[in-house]
C-alpha cells in the first residue's frame, strides 16, 4: 500500500529564522501517526506545509506516492488533505452551520436549502462523534472547547482522508478526548490516515501507531510507541522533564475578590452565568474546573474586563466595583489577564514583541506618551524581560510576535502581565496547547505569584492542571459554583461533581 503523505527534506525560514531544516515525515493509510515536540520544534509549520498554508523552501511533499506542489489550502482540499489548527479559524458572528458551509464544495440550490442541509449534516456527524453542538449557534458564544469541536467537524465534514490534527484534545476533557481519539483511530481503520500533533503523551501511548520526535527543526527518529514508556518518550522530546515543586495549601489572606450573584441575560430560555458566587484570597490559588460550555468562558471574559453582559457584583479590594473599572484602573490595581485565546485576546500578532510587552504600561507613563514613547527604555524593558522568562526564540524586540511559538507566545504574555509584581491574576488554560517544558514554566510562575501573596484564579479543563496546582477547587456546571474542595481534594469526588451537576 503507498504511503499517504511524505515530506522529504523540507527547509522554511520565516523573516531570518530557520524553523525547518532538512525535515521529514511519513503517514501511511490506516494508521495514526504522532507527532511530537516542544513548542517551536517545528512541528506546525511542517504541517502547514501539508496543508498548503506554506511553500517549503526546499525538498519534496508527496501524497500516494506521488509528487505534489501545493499552491495554497484549496490544492490541499482538493489532495483531502484538511487540517483542524490549535487556533482556530473560524468567522464569530456566523452559525456553526455557516462557518462548516463556508469549508464544504460548492453544491447545487440556494443558499438557504445548502445551509438546512449542512445543519442536518452537522447534528447527525456531532451525534456519531458525541459532541453537543447546537448547529444554529453562533460560534461567538460558544466556549474554547465548543468552537474546537466546530473545527473538528468542518474538517470530517469536508471529506478529508488525510487528516492533521493539531493538540485536538488540548482544550476537551479526558472522557470527550477519549471518545474523540477513538473516532479519529476508528477512521484510520477504515482507511484514512491521521496526523496527532500533541503534547500528551497518554494519546500518544494510547492512540497512536508510530511517533515522529522533532527538535530544533528537524526530524529526531521516528519508533513505536509501544516499545517505550512515557518518562523515555518525554526524555526524547524536551530532556530531563521539568518537575512541578511540591507544594502544600497554603494559609490564605484576605478576600482580594469578591463574585456575588453573577447572571447573564437569558438566552433561549437558559443563563450562561447563573448565579456565581466566589471568594479569591490572597496567598492562594482557586482553580475552577468543569466540562467546557458551563459559563467558564464567560465568567472569564467580565472578570478580565471583556464585553459581556451581565448583572450582579464583582467586588475587588481596593477599588470596589470591579465591573465598571477602565483598563488603566485595572492596571493600577496590578489585576494580571491571561484569557484562553493568547493570540486573538492577549497580542498582537503583527506588531512588534516591544510593542506588546510595552503596552501593559503605556498608560502610567514609564515609557512617555502615546504618541512620543521613549524606545531606548521598552527595548531595553523588553530584552530584560524576554530573558527573565526566557521567551525563546524572540532574536530582536522588533521581531512580530506572530512568528512566535505558542509556549513563547505564552511567555511573552506573562512576561508582560507580571511586569509589576501582581496583586490578582486571572488565568484561562494558561498551559492549554504547551509542552511538558512550557506549562511546567507557567505552573512555576503562578506558583511564585500565589507565594508572593496574590491572589490567583485558575479556570481549566484539565484535570491534572487543576490538581497539581489548586489551594481550593470550585466546580462548575450549569454556569454557577456547584461544589468546592480543600487541597489535597479527591479527584474522583470532582469529577462526581462534574457530572452530577451537569
Amino acid at each position: 500500500m503507498p504511503n499517504a503523505l511524505q515530506l522529504e527534506g523540507v527547509s522554511k525560514s520565516f523573516d531570518g529564522y530557520k524553523a525547518l531544516s532538512d525535515a521529514s515525515f511519513t503517514v501511511k493509510w490506516g494508521e495514526v501517526h504522532a507527532l511530537l515536540g516542544e513548542n517551536g520544534a517545528g512541528k506546525s509549520s511542517l504541517m502547514n506545509i501539508a496543508a498548503g498554508l506554506y511553500a517549503p523552501e526546499s525538498g519534496h511533499l508527496l501524497i500516494d506516492d506521488n509528487p505534489v506542489r501545493l499552491k495554497g489550502p484549496a490544492d490541499a482540499a482538493r489532495e483531502r488533505i484538511g487540517m483542524v489548527h490549535q487556533h482556530f479559524k473560524l468567522v464569530k458572528p456566523f452559525s456553526v452551520a455557516e462557518n462548516i458551509l463556508l469549508g464544504l464544495p460548492k453544491r447545487a440550490g440556494s443558499h438557504r436549502a445548502r445551509l438546512l442541509e449542512t445543519e442536518r449534516l452537522v447534528a447527525e456527524k456531532a451525534a456519531e462523534i458525541g459532541f453537543a453542538i447546537d448547529p444554529r449557534q453562533t460560534v461567538a458564544t460558544l466556549s474554547i472547547a465548543e468552537q474546537q469541536r466546530v473545527e473538528i467537524l468542518k474538517v470530517l465534514l469536508a471529506g478529508a482522508r488525510i487528516l492533521i490534527l493539531d493538540e485536538p484534545t488540548a482544550v476537551l476533557t479526558d472522557q470527550e478526548g477519549e471518545r474523540l481519539l477513538s473516532t479519529v483511530r476508528k477512521l484510520a481503520r477504515q482507511g484514512a490516515a491521521v496526523v496527532l500533533v500533541t503534547h500528551r503523551m497518554s494519546d500518544v501511548k494510547r492512540f497512536a501507531d508510530r511517533v515522529t520526535v522533532m527538535r530544533g527543526g528537524r526530524t529526531i527518529t521516528t519508533l513505536d510507541p509501544a516499545g517505550i514508556d512515557i518518562a523515555e518518550l518525554v526524555k526524547l522530546t524536551v530532556g530531563e522533564s521539568p518537575s512541578l515543586p511540591e507544594h502544600t495549601r497554603n494559609e490564605a489572606g484576605p478576600v482580594r475578590l469578591q463574585v456575588r450573584g453573577l447572571r447573564s441575560p437569558e438566552r433561549g430560555g437558559r443563563r450562561i452565568l447563573s448565579g456565581v458566587d466566589m471568594d479569591l484570597r490572597a496567598g492562594e490559588i482557586y482553580a475552577i474546573a468543569g466540562v467546557g460550555g458551563n459559563g467558564q468562558s464567560e465568567l472569564a471574559n467580565v472578570l478580565m474586563g471583556l464585553p459581556e453582559p451581565c448583572e450582579g457584583e464583582v467586588q475587588v479590594d481596593g477599588l470596589g466595583d470591579l465591573l465598571s473599572a477602565s483598563p488603566a484602573q485595572r492596571r493600577e490595581l496590578r489585576i494580571a489577564a491571561i484569557p484562553a485565546d493568547r493570540y486573538g485576546l492577549a497580542l498582537a500578532g503583527n506588531l512588534s514583541i516591544a510593542d506588546n510587552f510595552a503596552i501593559g504600561q503605556v498608560h502610567n507613563g514609564r515609557y512617555g506618551g502615546f504618541w512620543r514613547l521613549r524606545e531606548g527604555v521598552v527595548r531595553a524593558d523588553t530584552r530584560a524581560a524576554v530573558e527573565r522568562f526566557d521567551v525563546q526564540g524572540a532574536r530582536s524586540p522588533g521581531q512580530k510576535a506572530a512568528l512566535l511559538s505558542g509556549g513563547n507566545a505564552q511567555k511573552l504574555v506573562i512576561a508582560r502581565e507580571f511586569s509589576r509584581e501582581p496583586n490578582i491574576v486571572l488565568a484561562h488554560s494558561p498551559s492549554r496547547g504547551l509542552d511538558v517544558r512550557a506549562g511546567a514554566a507557567v505552573h512555576q510562575r503562578l506558583l511564585a505569584a500565589r507565594d508572593a501573596g496574590a491572589a490567583v484564579l485558575l479556570i481549566s479543563e484539565d484535570l491534572d492542571e487543576v490538581l497539581a496546582l489548586a489551594d481550593r477547587i470550585g466546580v462548575m456546571s450549569g454556569g454557577r459554583i456547584v461544589a468546592e474542595f480543600e487541597r489535597p481534594a479527591d479527584r474522583q469526588a470532582i469529577g462526581k461533581a462534574m457530572v452530577d451537576h451537569a
